[in-house]
């Protein structure tokens, strides 16, 4: 998720100061993804010298309003009619962590799949039990954490469902960790050809 374009957005909106922005960001997304104050302004100083926002002078309470630019708000219409692009490789730590331990001898996978199925479950169960923190599920700021909320909630069950696969993949190669040794060739020098795994 990019923070950068959210702030912007926001700021397409109207002048914000920092502390406002972070507020109006926690409205917007249900406070699921919590930004602190350095962040932002370290955000709003990168969008200002990439010529997307202004920043005004201070006012009586000190606070420093930021005015997205003719640029700026050209950029937020670019970002909401884009897609969003996932990247083609994975970089999840929980694949990456199975992947390498089922390649491992002397390795319990059956009880790394058990802790992570239980911690899953948990998460899953609590995203299932939470409920709207405020007065108006049926409103914008509801309706945004339900977004959000259900996002989390359809990753959890993903999750889950994936874990029982690689269970079920590992079953069907009981000796997995038999046929990876470490190998006798000697990697060449420079980077490695790029995947095109999906």
């Amino acid at each position: 998720m990019s923070v950068r374009q959210s702030l912007l957005a926001i700021l397409d909106q109207g002048p914000c100061y920092g502390y406002q922005l972070r507020a109006e960001f926690d409205r917007r997304t249900g406070s699921t993804w919590p930004l602190n104050v350095g962040q932002i302004y370290n955000t709003l100083d990168r969008l200002e010298r990439d010529g997307l926002v202004e920043k005004g002078a201070p006012d009586e309470h000190g606070h420093v309003y930021w005015q997205i630019t003719d640029a700026g708000s050209a950029a937020v219409r670019e970002w909401l009619d884009s897609t969003v692009e996932r990247p083609a490789g994975t970089r999840d730590e929980l694949a990456i962590k199975l992947a390498v331990a089922a390649t491992l001898p002397g390795v319990d996978v059956g009880g790394i799949l058990d802790a992570q199925r239980r911690a899953s479950r948990t998460r899953l169960d609590a995203l299932r039990a939470a409920t709207y923190p405020g007065d108006d599920a049926d409103g914008p700021e509801g309706i945004a954490w339900s977004l959000v909320h259900d996002a989390m909630t359809f990753q959890a069950e993903a999750e889950l469902r994936w874990l029982d696969h690689a269970e079920r993949r590992l079953a069907e190669h009981p000796d997995h960790t038999v046929g990876l040794a470490l190998s006798t060739i000697r990697p060449k020098r420079g980077r490695p050809a790029a995947s095109t795994a999906r």
